[in-house]
């Protein structure tokens, strides 16, 4: 089994491309399964600044296979041209998979460098693949890992200590712009009830502010503010709530985009000035909103110019961990791939040695001197097997596990069957008896373990969708 990713981030795309490749990310991987054989798992991780799909494909020689069929299939739900998807990705394979994905959730590849969010963004797109059933076995164990790794960095770095996000640079930018800095007297309108939503209410109640109202035309406004506090609006109340706000921010995602006629005609009797956060990656306001007298428009864009940069040496040190978490991780499931093979090796051994022993049995019967020859014998195959058992780790490091596997069928006559969705396969020897993977040496391998949005609604026309 072998990962790739493809990765369109704000580092590479801009944010439009990235919302353009997003549409109808979470049909893309159980689409992705049905399209072909070639691949075996896959998982999205979509937020406001990046799109990537994790897959297992089959062998190696499927990889380019997997690739193809994600564009495609991409391409499809998104309506995008195959080549301008094709161009907009990266594509990492082997260690690098693992080395981003864990610098992913640990907030080193963030517009806001060390945020937290995101990590919480990595655990959801996990559990959103194992509901639809597209999450394989070496997936689950590498989106585990990457939260172990965030965690990891989080304890042991001063990365992120500030504890900011997208979110709460928005809300300082706000503040820079504001006549009043103090969020106490201030009235906030919240499009949305995802997670940047309820981010965004938290940190709004630890500055003061407690004039919140949210809206979401998909109609869990009411049961959002019921756990969250603040008040739910409707298509009836959200004009004259916008009209006497001083902050509206936008977290839906919708596709019933806000224009700036509809702020004019909403705010046109209001004679204070607002300030429009803008965190929907499909903008849920119009850019133009920025050229009405009053208005100032913060979007992503200005809370990436705007956050400030890390301490380098914290940066080093989280970068040392992701490193040493991505190299583990790729060494166990290297070894992961032996394990079967180091299983058939001992208990073919050990037949051997059973057979062998059997006849001294059966020639000196149970004696002290019996006793002490099989205990002689089976230190000696113990120490035989060290050997190999090492190698077959060492081997498994530098990629050349198939060499290995060569081996043992060469010199022992044991067949070693592929491994499935992750997991160390069964082996048969020449007498064709088949050897299970319960009793490998090591237990290689990861421990188990570890935006519902609304839509704007000011304008009277534009597609609605649920969020």
């Amino acid at each position: 089994m072998v990962l790739l990713s493809l990765i369109a981030t704000h580092s590479d795309v801009d944010l439009e491309t990235v919302a353009r490749l997003s549409a109808g990310a979470p049909e893309v991987p159980s689409s992705l399964l049905e399209s072909g054989p070639a691949v075996s798992g896959a998982v999205v991780l979509a937020t406001c600044n990046r799109f990537e799909v994790y897959c297992e494909a089959r062998s190696e020689a499927d990889v380019e296979a997997a690739r193809s069929a994600a564009i495609a299939e991409i391409s499809r739900h998104s309506g995008l041209d195959e080549d301008l998807v094709s161009r907009s990705f990266t594509t990492n394979t082997g260690q690098d998979v693992a080395k981003h994905l864990f610098a992913v959730g640990a907030g080193l590849d963030s517009a806001v460098v060390g945020e937290r969010e995101i990590a919480g963004q990595v655990r959801r797109a996990l559990i959103e693949a194992q509901e639809k059933g597209t999450a394989s076995g070496t997936l689950t164990r590498l989106f585990q890992t990457a939260s172990r790794t965030a965690k990891d960095v989080g304890a042991l770095t001063a990365l992120g200590k500030r504890g900011l996000s997208i979110v709460s640079v928005a809300l300082e930018l706000a503040t820079d712009l504001s006549e009043d800095v103090d969020w106490r007297n201030k009235a906030v309108v919240v499009f949305g009830t995802g997670a940047y939503a309820g981010a965004t209410m938290a940190l709004l109640k630890e500055r003061g502010c407690t004039d919140i109202s949210v809206y979401s035309s998909s109609g869990r406004a009411e049961s959002f503010t019921a756990s969250r506090g603040g008040t739910a609006l409707d298509s009836a109340s959200l004009a004259p709530a916008v009209a006497r706000a001083d902050v509206v921010i936008g977290c839906s995602g919708s596709e019933n985009q806000v224009s700036a006629d509809d702020i004019r005609r909403v705010r046109a009797e209001s004679g204070k000035p607002l300030i429009i956060i803008d965190l929907a990656l499909t903008h849920d306001f119009d850019p133009d909103v920025r050229e009405i007298d009053g208005v100032d428009l913060i979007t992503l864009e200005s809370v990436r110019l705007a956050a400030p940069a890390e301490q380098a040496e914290s940066l080093q040190q989280a970068n040392r961990i992701v490193t040493d978490a991505a190299q583990a991780f790729s060494e166990a499931q290297l070894s992961r791939e032996l394990d079967s093979a180091i299983v058939a090796l001992r208990r073919h051994t050990l037949g051997v040695l059973d057979k062998e022993l059997e006849k001294v049995r059966a020639q000196h019967g149970c004696t002290g001197a019996a006793a002490e020859v099989e205990f002689a014998m089976r230190r000696m195959v113990k120490a035989l097997l060290h050997v190999p058992a090492v190698r077959a780790r060492e081997l498994a490091a530098s990629g050349q596990q198939d060499e290995y596997v060569r081996g043992l069928e060469a010199v022992y006559g044991i067949t070693v069957d592929k491994a499935s969705d992750g997991h160390a396969a069964g082996a048969h020897t020449a007498d064709g008896n088949t050897n299970d993977n319960t009793e490998p040496f090591k237990a290689h391998g990861a421990a188990p373990g570890e935006a519902g949005a609304g839509e704007t609604g000011i304008g009277e026309s534009g597609r609605s969708r649920s969020a």
